[in-house]
């Protein structure tokens, strides 16, 4: 079965396999649906269970015209009819959008869905895409899009908001702004598939700026935010000229007996529907803290229904979705096959609390699990990357968190003895953020024991002739370092190129912290027989440091030194933008917001017009 999975995946091209396809593969059981982006909580139990009685009646009959059922649909919205067109799913839109609106060049945001970099390739227009730089969190800069846009000379631009996979969102106000100033532009179409999940403003919809203006179209999906993917429908808004062109060329039967159906529905179940926008705008945010509290996942802001997420160093995307769906029988997005992405990334869909659970749960198992088999490699195996992961792996200083070791790191890093103590007063933090003085990951190699050192590695003896470094009492400013100013070293102390490793990387405080913990591990030596010895010392003292240092006795009420654990996990709870080490997402950066979340809104009643349809609970 996984084989045959695989074979799925590699054939696809920009897209996943069809829940069809797995279902064929796996025995007729299809696995819990991380990958394929709609609402859980949509239709309610009841409507589908009404739409299971009329199925006779549904399939056996010819649908309304295309007219009948879009006139319905305005109805709802409260929008013109002239002014919106309906298709056979958004992507009969988007090609309807290339042969007709789009003559020479389009520009898009990358990474982004696929069928904008596809389908004007497939008819010859040039595709100018726009990077979205991981470095920025995949943030859309409006400006540099349109500099871009300008220098390259294209006659057609594309924002998807929220855009997919990465939900990135623009306010309503920049969207405006955007189009202000493409007005000569022979076209703008925004993207509004995945607008209903977001919350991060009241109205972030521009339909009724379209109706107004000469060359923007607003496209929306039906099937997405109503958890009816098979049934194929959405829509378009724009002015009553460029609306009428796309209607006239579609068919009068392109809308199926299901979406009459269900748009006829609609009507008695509007507070259902904004209610399932809410559960699902919660379980985001739930969603986002349980996966962030995984050591090394990177999990970016998000506005739609689904969330975009980094896996830690040396885990390759494809296998860890393989694993997953074989192993665990949970589908994932991996992002490899995207323009402007890599299989570095994933798009998981958010889903209730309970299949989450089941997530998490499946990959810690494949990330970590059992060492022999587990996605992330032991530090210092080594591991091979394509170019496009190594420059990805290039930021995770920025957006990853430096000195935040992964499961497999910790593992690897020897932790000291509960009883040993600092010899002077608890150094103050670092500047970095950090706790603890002792950077990571360049201790690792530095704290293992001689024998399990790399060879290029181990520090090789000081010659006799060579002068020696400087002893502690002569070096500059010591007094001045945090945590050291109360340190009254021996007067004949040993240089400290002999008490221990060169380590040219680790700060200075870092070095005077463990040549002072290598002399009082010598004056305990007898107390702490049954404990393990300090690692990583590359030559014993000679007598005299060690008469030397059994004269240090350290001052009271020294505190204990933290052990050398792995730090926690970044969760939504800490404040600080994502990635910053030992920071994770806040809710308010999870829903995309920089101010304080808004008081609730009041209960709607009825179905919510277009303009206002999105955010009325939650």
């Amino acid at each position: 079965m996984a084989d045959n999975v695989a074979s799925l995946f590699r054939g696809t091209a920009a897209h996943s396999p069809s829940m069809a396809a797995l279902a064929r593969e796996s025995d007729g059981v299809g696995p819990i649906d991380f990958c394929i982006p709609c609402n859980p909580y949509f239709p309610t139990p009841g409507m589908f269970d009404e739409l299971a009685g009329r199925l006779r009646e549904i399939i056996t009959y010819y649908p309304s015209s295309a007219d009948t059922i879009t006139a319905e649909l305005c109805a709802l919205l409260q929008l013109p009819p002239s002014c919106v067109a309906m298709g056979n799913g958004s992507t009969e839109l988007i090609t309807w959008i290339d042969h007709l609106l789009v003559r020479e060049s389009l520009a898009i945001p990358v990474p982004t869905f696929g069928r904008w970099t596809d389908q004007p390739m497939e008819t010859g227009k040039r595709v100018d895409m726009f990077p979205l730089m991981e470095s920025n969190g995949f943030a859309l800069d409006p400006a540099q899009y349109i500099e871009f846009i300008r220098a390259r000379g294209t006659r057609v631009a594309v924002i998807c908001n929220p855009n997919n996979p990465d939900g990135g969102f623009l306010s309503r106000r920049a969207v405006v702004n955007f189009m202000d100033q493409l007005q000569d532009l022979d076209l703008i179409v925004i993207d509004e598939s995945f607008l209903e999940f977001a919350d991060a403003e009241n109205d972030p919809s521009v339909v009724e700026e379209a109706v107004l203006r000469p060359n923007v179209i607003v496209l929306r999906s039906l099937g997405k935010n109503f958890g009816l993917h098979g049934i194929r429908f959405g829509y378009l808004v724009a002015n009553p000229a460029l609306a009428g062109k796309i209607r006239s060329m579609l068919p009068k039967w392109n809308l199926n007996s299901f979406a009459e159906t269900v748009v006829f529905m609609l009507k008695e179940h509007g507070a259902e529907y904004m209610e399932s926008l809410h559960l699902v705008r919660r379980d985001r945010l739930d969603m986002a803290r349980q996966l962030s509290a995984l050591p090394g996942l990177t999990v970016y802001p998000s506005q739609g229904n689904f969330l975009f997420v980094r896996l830690p160093v040396g885990a390759e995307g494809t296998v860890v979705r393989d694993r997953l769906l074989s192993e665990h029988r949970i589908l994932v997005r991996e992002c490899g096959n995207k323009i402007g992405s890599s299989s570095r990334f994933l798009r998981l869909v958010v889903r209730p609390e309970t299949d989450v659970r089941r997530l998490v749960s499946g990959m810690e198992q494949v990330l970590y699990g059992s060492r022999r088999g587990a996605a992330v490699p032991e530090l210092g195996t080594g591991t091979s990357y394509s170019s496009g992961t190594a420059a990805v792996d290039r930021l995770i200083s920025e957006t990853n968190g430096v000195g935040m070791p992964l499961a497999a790191q910790a593992a690897a890093m020897p932790s000291l003895p509960p009883a040993q103590t600092w010899p002077g007063p608890a150094p103050a933090q670092a500047p970095t953020g950090m706790p603890g003085l002792v950077p990571a990951p360049a201790p690792a190699a530095a704290m293992m024991p001689p024998q399990q050192q790399p060879a290029a590695r181990m520090p090789a003896p000081a010659p006799p002739q060579q002068q020696p470094m400087p002893a502690v009492a002569q070096m500059p400013n010591v007094a001045q370092m945090p945590g050291v100013a109360q340190m009254q070293p021996a007067p004949q102390m040993q240089p400290a190129a002999q008490m221990m490793p060169q380590a040219p990387q680790m700060s200075a405080v870092a070095q005077m912290a463990q040549m002072a913990q290598a002399a009082q591990a010598q004056a305990q030596a007898q107390a702490q027989r049954q404990q393990a010895p300090i690692p990583a010392v590359a030559q014993a003292p000679s007598p005299a440091a060690q008469a030397q240092a059994r004269s240090m006795q350290p001052p009271p009420q020294v505190p204990a030194m933290p052990a050398m654990a792995p730090a926690p996990a970044a969760g939504l709870g800490q404040t600080g933008m994502p990635g910053l080490r030992n920071r994770g997402l806040t809710a308010a950066q999870v829903r995309g917001r920089t101010e304080p979340e808004p008081a609730p809104a009041p209960q709607p009643t009825g179905w919510p017009a277009a303009g206002a349809m999105y955010n009325q609970v939650g």
